[in-house]
């Protein structure tokens, strides 16, 4: 068994889109019309037969409570690995993205930040094996 979609809420689809290609640097898979709304993936440009990530739609009243309430209390909505979370960090900061954590050492060989995903979510990059152990 593997993980083949995870989905994250969002309030604007074309809006996230836009933020998780031309920001984050993933590459759109599916978009298909589904009704009123879309299936929308993207994937890792260097995995792109991999994990699909949905922006899915918070139009049902529960996932806009369930996102409202985990962004409130700085909780992320998915986390991505990243090879080099400081140098992850300045290229996003650069292209404006908002942190509501820099980059921290939370345990052993784990360096994680997080930023607002202007979609209603907070996103966690994390860098599990750090390229030196000078930390600061």
């Amino acid at each position: 068994m593997k993980i083949i979609h995870t989905s994250v809420f969002v309030n604007d689809q074309d809006k996230a889109l836009k933020f998780y290609t031309e920001i984050l640097g993933f590459v759109k898979k599916s978009d298909i019309p589904a009704g009123q709304y879309r299936w929308l993936t993207v994937v890792s440009p260097d995995d792109q037969n991999g994990t699909e990530l949905v922006l899915e739609p918070n139009d049902n009243p529960a996932a806009k409570t369930y996102q409202k309430a985990i962004f409130e209390q700085g909780i992320p909505a998915t986390s991505f690995g990243v090879s080099d979370v400081r140098a992850e960090h300045e290229r996003l900061k650069e292209l404006g993205v908002k942190f509501s954590m820099g980059p921290t050492e939370v345990m052993k060989d784990v360096i994680i930040a997080r930023f607002d995903d202007t979609c209603g979510n907070l996103i966690q990059i994390q860098q599990t094996a750090p390229l030196s152990r000078s930390i600061g």
